[in-house]
């Protein structure tokens, strides 16, 4: 692992492991990694001016008459990328977004989270958070053959895909990423990595790098990976529960160990927030027609807007692992997926929270019952609402929250429930298979 602190850093380390090419790496609105190569020679010149791209052909950018875009590399996410050849080493660097006056681009999703991460800093606060990212193993991105029938936790012979997990921990360690576990998940030809928690913005970068990683080990191995959030009918689908906390230098401000729950009244506040505002940051942290077929009740999908402390069937808990430690002491918001632009999903989680703690809103009781038991009167009688039911639903609730068109700004804001609504078009236009075998031979 190298670690790099400035350009001049950067450039030394090119020069001395003899880099050949140095990726650019960013994300469009959507969260699909953008790349392009710089060459040593010019990059001195592209770390000090930026390297200039054409915005309009990037999803949720510019118009073309405002087409010029720089993208500026941030030194200190510099490494080498472990998945490429070592005879002739490639590194990445993440770049933020800029216009050609230097000022920061607002369609730049890094941009929305730092100046989220700026807002709780200037309260001397630090952002922590550990996404949980699932994901599938498939014989190709044809179809869904599974590469083994496992479930949670079996081992070999039952799970298939030991060597992979392996291969792609070594690459994520290579590349300066904490591996805390792995193991295979629930369903048929899944599985899980576990990153260790970081802050913000380093654990956002994180997520794009693990996803490409588990990506790339795939393939070159001869499968596909997927982090479609519900490739199987019938099956549990893939979520990104994703732990968070707030520290105040070393101290964890959601801990106090003089209550029941072990959590502080900023705690108490903080999950109020996501409670209250999860409904309008689905669409943002579920973004896909299909992320509404994994969130459905039966599947050990969190549907339901309620919060517990070991209830794994609401949708915020309170892991309980280590009780009474507090370092470990945080709250897991459980509905997430990981086909989510990161960068995006955190700044509104950390939002929703924030607006709790201002607000200083009240938290409703733990609700520690099964809840995909309780028929719809039961939880109606409880005060237990539901997250939406699809990309329609989720994206005209985004489109009336203030948070989140204050929390994105105005140009991704736009940008983003314009893109939705065409995607909820195209999909209710559309003539499924289901359509065809159900209905043909009747009709």
């Amino acid at each position: 692992m190298i670690t790099c602190k400035t350009k001049k850093d950067v450039l030394a380390a090119v020069k001395e492991h003899n880099v050949s090419f140095i990726q650019f790496w960013f994300t469009d609105v959507l969260g699909a990694l953008k790349t392009f190569s710089v060459t040593p020679s010019e990059l001195e010149e592209g770390m000090e001016e930026g390297m200039g791209f054409d915005g309009s052909s990037i999803q949720g950018f510019c118009r073309i008459e405002e087409s010029d875009m720089i993208a500026m590399p941030d030194p200190t996410t510099f490494a080498l990328i472990p998945w490429r050849p070592s005879d002739k080493p490639v590194a990445r660097m993440f770049c933020d977004i800029l216009n050609p006056d230097g000022t920061h681009y607002e369609g730049d999703p890094r941009f929305v989270l730092k100046k989220m991460l700026a807002k709780v800093a200037k309260e001397g606060y630090t952002f922590y958070t550990g996404p949980e990212l699932e994901f599938f193993y498939f014989a190709s991105d044809r179809d869904t053959e599974c590469l083994d029938q496992g479930g949670y936790f079996d081992g070999v012979p039952v799970d298939r895909a030991t060597d992979l997990r392996r291969k792609t921990i070594f690459a994520l360690q290579d590349i300066g990423i904490r591996v805390e576990y792995s193991h295979h998940e629930v369903a048929p030809s899944q599985h899980e990595i576990d990153l260790r928690y970081d802050e913000g913005l380093a654990m956002a970068d994180k997520v794009m790098t693990y996803r490409t990683c588990v990506k790339e080990i795939a393939r070159q191995n001869g499968v596909y990976a997927t982090f479609m959030p519900k490739p199987i009918f019938g099956q549990n689908g893939s979520g990104m529960h994703t732990h968070q906390s707030l520290f105040k230098g070393d101290k964890n401000l959601f801990f106090d160990a003089g209550t029941q729950t072990g959590l502080s009244q900023f705690a108490n506040h903080y999950i109020a927030g996501l409670l209250k505002y999860a409904p309008e940051i689905t669409a943002v942290c579920n973004q896909w027609i299909n992320s509404y077929k994994r969130l459905v009740p039966g599947y050990e999908a969190p549907v339901y807007v309620a919060w517990a402390r070991r209830n794994r069937s609401t949708m915020i808990r309170v892991p309980m692992y280590k009780p009474g430690k507090e370092k470990a002491t945080r709250i897991e918001f459980r509905s997430p997926d990981p086909a989510c632009n990161p960068y995006l999903a955190f700044a509104l989680m950390l939002a929703a929270g924030l607006k709790g703690i201002e607000g200083k809103l009240p938290l409703p009781a733990p609700f520690e019952e099964d809840i995909f038991e309780m028929d719809a009167k039961s939880r109606q009688a409880a005060g237990i609402i539901s997250l939406p039911g699809s990309l329609f639903e989720a994206t005209e609730l985004l489109s009336k929250s203030s948070l989140v068109k204050e929390t994105l700004g105005e140009h991704i804001f736009d940008k983003f429930v314009e893109n939705k609504r065409i995607e909820w078009d195209l999909y209710r236009t559309h003539i499924s298979q289901y359509e065809l075998d159900r209905y043909l031979p009747m009709l």
